[in-house]
């Protein structure tokens, strides 16, 4: 596919439980429709915030068919397939790549801790082994590792199908190195909500926002202004988006999320183990902070 297509918000979707911890198709189905009709880019499964690790392999398999089922093309599907086992990576971009998505969200291995040596050999082998265009999603609050630009150059050049690196790092200086080492034409996205106008401004492709789950439209709207080099807009944007997107975080992602969808009665608020429901108190602090987005029904929004 032509990357330009992979620009923009790409929205990185919860996965939906029912009350007893199963797949809820259905309300997957609405909330992609949902994000489509809201004016998202495009959207990703089985990412951070959809619970990966609490996913089983038939699971996934069955989260990537609905997803292309449900965006019937007209935004790309972005699959994350990464683990800390490689031969589990690639079979899952291949089933992945089997059941139609449009590219790969393949994150640094976690655990290992590996270095850049390793890094690269890892994802050579993972983009030797998939046509489809390879997103790496570099989070080393996660994985306890960080690839280095000089990584990803090399990487660049070594394999046309690795096209860009979210990073979900608080670090605008590697960001900007991203793109001065692999090109503007590489895609470098922010997965920190904060970064997202920020990494436009210096010419990032887009971002993978959670808050784009509750607010796909304010989302969208920012790529937007700024594509259109309106940034006193996106700039005012940006900040009337900082509290919520601060709520979002106060307990690990996506529980504030999942909640904030439930109240919105979007999905039930279920989360696997080892996360916890969000408790009470900030529970109450976060409905506090969507009545102030108009996030609640009959309330008037910012």
């Amino acid at each position: 596919m032509k990357t330009d297509r992979l620009r923009g918000s790409i929205v990185p979707l919860v996965t939906p439980f029912t009350s007893k911890g199963e797949l809820d198709a259905r309300a997957f189905k609405e909330l992609i429709e949902w994000q489509i009709v809201s004016g998202s880019n495009g959207i990703a499964v089985t990412g951070s915030t959809g619970e990966p690790g609490s996913l089983s392999f038939e699971e996934k398999k069955r989260i990537y068919r609905i997803a292309v089922d449900a965006a019937s093309r007209r935004i790309p599907v972005v699959a994350g397939t990464g683990t800390n086992n490689l031969e589990e990576t690639v079979k899952l971009s291949k089933t992945a790549e089997e059941e139609g998505v449009d590219a790969l969200l393949v994150l640094v291995p976690y655990y290992s801790k590996p270095n850049q040596s390793g890094i690269h050999d890892y994802f050579d082998k993972v983009a030797r082994s998939t046509e489809l265009p390879l997103i790496i999603y570099n989070i080393p609050g996660r994985t306890a590792a960080n690839i280095e630009p000089s990584t990803l150059a090399r990487l660049r050049e070594e394999l046309n199908n690795i096209v860009g690196v979210k990073e979900a790092n608080r670090d605008l200086d590697q960001m900007s190195f991203d793109i001065a080492s692999c090109g503007e034409g590489f895609l470098v996205y922010s997965g920190i909500e904060s970064y997202c106008f920020p990494l436009l401004a210096i010419g990032g492709a887009g971002y993978f926002s959670a808050t784009a789950d509750i607010l796909p439209s304010q989302l969208a709207m920012l790529y937007r202004l700024c594509k259109e080099e309106r940034w006193k807009e996106a700039r005012e944007l940006h900040f009337r988006m900082l509290p919520i997107n601060e709520a979002l975080f106060w307990e690990t992602n996506p529980v504030p999320v999942k909640t904030a969808l439930g109240m919105m009665g979007k999905i039930t608020p279920k989360v696997r183990l080892p996360l916890a429901p969000l408790d009470e108190v900030k529970k109450q602090k976060l409905r506090s902070v969507m009545l102030d987005y108009g996030l609640l029904e009959g309330e008037a929004g910012r």
